[in-house]
């Protein structure tokens, strides 16, 4: 990894690193969201939800499409859906639960 993609990854992991943030994203997973859904959601207000969302999508870690007159907010690629997934297995996981490096169960 040059120095230069080591600060892009750290730029994305810091946009993920406040809770509201990560919860919008998560939010997401299932598919399409509204901001008002997505608002409700999180359950902070519109208004801080929109500024989050323009940062998300600065980072490239959400898009932005629209329906009519509603825009909707979803994960741009299977990276970050794949990234986000197993990071919430991971923290899901019992601790007691341990893999090697190749996801297989840790027998020592």
């Amino acid at each position: 990894m040059t120095p230069d993609e080591g600060v892009q990854l750290a730029e994305l992991f810091r946009l993920l690193g406040e809770p509201n943030r990560l919860r919008l994203v998560a939010a997401c997973l299932e598919g399409p969201r509204s901001v008002g859904e997505l608002t409700e959601e999180v359950g902070v207000s519109q208004s801080l939800v929109s500024q989050h969302l323009r940062l998300l999508r600065a980072g490239r870690l959400l898009k932005q499409t629209r329906a009519g007159r509603n825009m909707f907010y979803e994960l741009p690629d299977c990276h970050v859906r794949t990234m986000l997934t197993n990071m919430i297995e991971h923290v899901l996981e019992p601790e007691d639960h341990a893999h090697d490096d190749h996801g297989h169960e840790d027998r020592n």
